[in-house]
């Protein structure tokens, strides 16, 4: 198996450095890896007792759902994520992109599944990726109410102050984050050691939680209260929401450092606190019995914390979900990146907002599509409790990608039995569809906006993959076939410019448009003419050695292949100059990319509507030659038609 450490980890530092360095990674990964996992508790337990029932809460209520929620924990964070899943890296990279990547190269991309899963998955993702500041940061605001004397507080105001703070960090991303990321690990450190500090207080008053960890009672809660233990099963899932940041962050700090911030810092505080959570409601309870009153539903995370401590607790939390919230939104723009770069999506604008940190992106147009995701959903639920039923759905439904992804790596990558897979992938897979299950039964309560949004990434996706491959195809149909124009060239030599021209193309065996227009318009022929196709491999990376590959034509014409990884920067002008010969002619390099217009053909190719979708995204693709680093000054457009 491949490592699973980040590229920059392949020259070792000295020994006496090497915990340093591990220290700071694992400080970076708690500050990034583990800010959605980590808000879990401003809301999980709380949603999860609120379905047991309306008609009070009883002890072995509390104690199957605390149950449920810690053996959650260990079975898909600590047992699949941490110690299995995070051994499946893409030279050093995770995510679900990553692995679809990682099985098409297991298959040779033979198997349409592992892309239709891939795709399903980043599909899924997005959904997540409006649903979680939404819920993290009104959760946090919401605390307010819990503050002495602010009890009454409006849900206007709250409102109003949860989407002054998502204005605000949505604003910011134009500048990046490089400048506070630093930042992030120690506010995140503090706030786990918060968690722990109040969950060990109340388990010291009410140590009888401590016997959730007999699995025996999440075990009887789900067998005994038939569909309304599927219900609370659906919400226990919100205990690990953020558990596939796990791995998609794997390229940024290494499977080390992710595994040792759960194990010895993350895991214990999640535990503690919702051990912490379930000695109040027990305390509570008995309270409540005391006085022949039935136990009702509260907010137990903020209440945890004294009348003194209170105030600072929402502080403390609206910083954590406002890091979760930028961990998602970073995470949004990669996964667009390497979706782009894997043909699934048109190209989009990309700044990079670091000097130094090449992974350092802004996307506007993804960052505001975001935005107004995030804006309808809190104004359009008005409350965390009611957005909670909208999260499980989208997430459980990317960890059923991902596992079934696993199943093909280990199979056809790692070389395993396919029993043997299917026999340790089976458990994990049934778990997922257990929760994926348990959370489709709240579609009516808000579990259809993660589908919706889902639906619409993937028509959009579907869209695009079907309209490229038939604009390639019916561009094959009606061009010419490269080697016939370069012979009929060779014996009508036209008019001789000196310089090289680089003509950009999808398909090598066909003279470019731009190649056709040229020679039809400016009748005039560069001494040395480069057809140049640019490829994404399913590695995230390629050695600058192995990246051009060339073949010639005749004197004339070269064929060029410039081969890249989905994560590598591309920069076609530089990786072009390194082969001699190629750019080193005088008179200059001008780059010749081709325009086309979608049309509608009189027998179409696609449905009416998918044309229409196509050549929307078609035309509002971000220019190509930013994307290829290619100087303006350098670029000739000429248009042409492709009628589908």
């Amino acid at each position: 198996m491949q490592s699973s450490y980040p590229p920059v980890a392949v020259s070792s530092p000295p020994a006496q450095n090497r915990q340093p360095a591990l220290a700071a990674l694992t400080l970076g990964a708690i500050g990034v890896v583990y800010g959605d996992i980590g808000t879990s508790p401003l809301y999980a337990f709380r949603e999860a007792l609120a379905q047991t029932g309306s008609d009070g809460i009883s002890q072995p209520e509390i104690l199957g759902v605390l149950s449920l929620a810690l053996w959650a924990l260990i079975v898909v964070v600590t047992l699949k994520y941490v110690l299995f899943l995070s051994r499946m890296d893409n030279n050093g990279e995770g995510g679900v992109l990553s692995l679809m990547a990682l099985a098409q190269r297991a298959t040779d991309g033979r198997w349409p599944i592992v892309l239709l899963l891939g795709a399903t998955g980043a599909a899924m993702f997005y959904g997540d990726a409006i649903i979680t500041p939404a819920l993290s940061v009104l959760s946090a605001v919401e605390g307010l109410r819990t503050i002495p004397g602010l009890g009454d507080m409006s849900e206007p105001v709250i409102l109003g102050l949860s989407i002054g703070i998502l204005a605000a960090l949505f604003a910011f991303q134009a500048k990046g984050t490089a400048g506070i990321a630093s930042l992030f690990g120690p506010v995140c450190l503090i706030w786990f050691g918060a968690l722990a500090a109040l969950g060990v207080w109340h388990i010291i008053l009410a140590p009888e939680a401590l016997a959730a960890f007999n699995p025996l009672y999440a075990v009887t809660f789900v067998t005994t209260n038939g569909v309304t233990g599927l219900f609370v099963l659906g919400a226990v899932f919100l205990t690990v929401t953020g558990a596939e940041a796990l791995i998609a962050d794997m390229g940024h700090f290494g499977r080390r450092p992710i595994q040792l911030g759960w194990l010895t810092l993350v895991w214990p505080a999640l535990s503690l606190n919702y051990l912490g959570q379930g000695a109040m409601s027990l305390q509570a309870l008995a309270a409540a019995q005391a006085s022949g009153q039935t136990l009702a539903n509260a907010d137990w995370f903020f209440l945890m914390a004294p009348d003194a401590l209170r105030a600072p607790l929402v502080i403390l939390a609206t910083l954590a979900t406002v890091i979760a919230s930028q961990a998602v939104i970073t995470g949004a723009y990669s996964l667009t990146h390497q979706a782009i770069a894997l043909g699934l999506l048109p190209r989009l604008t990309i700044c990079q907002t670091s000097a130094h940190q090449i992974g350092q992106i802004y996307m506007p147009a993804v960052n505001w599509l975001l935005f107004a995701g995030v804006v309808a959903l809190v104004f359009g639920f008005r409350s965390s409790s009611a957005m909670a039923a909208a999260y499980g759905i989208a997430v459980t439904g990317t960890m059923v990608v991902t596992t079934c992804l696993a199943f093909v790596i280990a199979w056809r990558y790692w070389g395993w039995n396919r029993v043997w897979a299917g026999a340790v992938i089976a458990p994990f897979l049934a778990l997922d569809l257990f929760f994926f299950g348990a959370n489709m039964l709240r579609v009516t309560e808000g579990g259809w906006v993660p589908l919706v949004v889902a639906a619409i990434m993937g028509l959009v996706i579907l869209t695009w993959l079907k309209g490229r491959k038939a604009a390639v195809a019916r561009t094959a149909e009606q061009g010419a076939a490269m080697e016939d124009i370069a012979q009929a060239l060779a014996q009508r030599p036209p008019a001789r410019i000196e310089g090289t021209a680089v003509f950009l193309t999808q398909n090598l065996e066909i003279a470019p448009a731009a190649l056709l227009h040229n020679l039809k318009h400016n009748k005039a022929l560069h001494r040395l003419s480069i057809l140049l196709k640019v490829e994404t491999v399913t590695r995230p990376w390629i050695d600058p050695a192995e990246r051009l590959s060339m073949d010639r034509i005749d004197e004339n014409f070269v064929r060029v292949r410039l081969h890249y990884g989905y994560l590598d920067h591309i920069d076609v002008p530089s990786d072009l100059a390194r082969s001699k010969g190629l750019l080193d002619r005088t008179g200059g390099t001008s780059f010749f990319v081709g325009r086309s217009a979608i049309r509608f053909a009189t027998k179409p190719v696609l449905p009416r509507w998918m044309t229409v979708v196509y050549m929307t995204l078609h035309r509002n693709a971000a220019d190509p030659t930013a994307w290829f680093a290619i100087p303006p000054n350098r670029v000739v457009e000429l248009g042409s038609q492709i009628e589908l």
